[in-house]
């Protein structure tokens, strides 16, 4: 079996990598490569690439010659392979549409990127509706698929990990007690849950929050976070070596998020046994234990964070007993065998030899 794997952004490769390697245990012969460097549509800021940007793609599929091929985003190269009679495998990592609608609420201004996101959504659209299954990165995500398309079949691809790369350092030096975020803000309807933090920063004066991250609503998180002196703006941190040093030296792992699906830091926190607390939203419960390897917090639940906040601080041997139980929930329920398994187990009859 030849398997391409084509991902989309420098941040995913890693990932899709160790899936790759993996893949290679089960006899799979593996290509990864960047979707853009092969399939270029419009829009495009290089106008050649809408009329010649397809001999790249041609070139290799014919050099390659795969089985199936695995999309980590909906892009032209999705289209193409859907025109190359290839069966095309779509991980589908957010809520599409609910990104779509915050987009047009918030950010979609004016005649020309309206334009631009139209055919964006068109594209999107037919990757959705030519592939020949799709893959929610978690069940609550599956069940989101399956209202926008009843009939087509889908599979949950939980992102693997390997447990082994995440280990403690000494690189990092904070200021204790300490609560770590490590999460971007790039739409708003997960960001806004972040302002739920103002009151908890007000209320717990001597423990200090951390947040590594960056986006397009920044400001609007440090216009009202940033006023309190316990709370500080790290930016965003080199992966994957910095964010280990960071969550080495944190007390407890927070996410505050109006919406996340399977988020790879909750995983990584729980690798590195930190307790954490979590937005019971979208797809976060089941990356997680509740009052296992930590807790969940209703959206706008200041008073629940800082009660949640306040007792692993206080309760040491409570938050290390979750911090241990976090890392064998993840080890067993995200290892890349197990993924790949059933990944394998769910392509088989659509392969192009099958």
């Amino acid at each position: 079996m030849r398997l391409l794997v084509a991902y989309g952004s420098k941040g995913k490769y890693f990932h899709l990598k160790e899936f790759c390697d993996t893949l290679s245990k089960f006899n799979v012969e593996c290509k990864l490569v960047k979707d853009t460097d092969y399939s270029r549509g419009f829009p495009s800021k290089n106008i050649k690439d809408w009329f010649f940007g397809k001999r790249k793609f041609r070139d290799l599929i014919k050099e390659f010659s795969p089985d199936g091929i695995f999309i980590d985003r909906q892009t032209q190269f999705g289209v193409d392979v859907i025109k190359a009679d290839i069966p095309l495998f779509v991980l589908l990592r957010g809520h599409y549409w609910l990104e779509q609608y915050w987009g047009k609420k918030t950010l979609y201004k004016g005649p020309l990127i309206r334009t631009v996101i139209w055919f964006r959504n068109r594209i999107s659209e037919q990757c959705f509706s030519g592939a020949a299954i799709i893959f929610p990165i978690c069940k609550y995500l599956e069940d989101v698929v399956k209202e926008h398309y009843p009939d087509k079949p889908t599979s949950v691809f939980f992102e693997g990990i390997d447990a082994s790369r995440w280990y403690h350092t000494n690189e990092m030096k904070l200021e204790h007690p300490c609560v770590g975020l490590l999460q971007d803000a790039n739409w708003w309807g997960k960001t806004k849950e972040m302002l739920t933090l103002e009151k908890v920063l007000a209320s717990m004066p001597e423990v200090n929050f951390y947040w590594a991250g960056d986006g397009l609503y920044r400001e609007k998180v440090l216009s009202v976070l940033g006023k309190y002196e316990n709370f500080h703006w790290l930016g965003r941190l080199e992966y994957p070596d910095k964010v280990r040093d960071y969550l080495s030296e944190i007390d407890v792992y927070a996410l505050v998020s109006g919406m996340d699906l399977a988020p790879l830091t909750l995983k990584e926190a729980q690798l590195m046994e930190k307790p954490v607390i979590a937005t019971d939203s979208g797809g976060i419960p089941e990356m997680m234990q509740n009052k296992i390897s930590g807790f969940l917090v209703k959206e706008e639940d200041y008073k629940d964070w800082i009660d949640k906040i306040s007792l692993l601080l206080s309760d040491t041997n409570l938050a290390k007993k979750m911090g241990v139980a976090g890392r064998n929930f993840v080890k067993e329920t995200f290892s890349w065998e197990t993924i790949t398994k059933k990944f394998l187990s769910a392509v088989k009859p659509f392969l192009k030899t099958c």
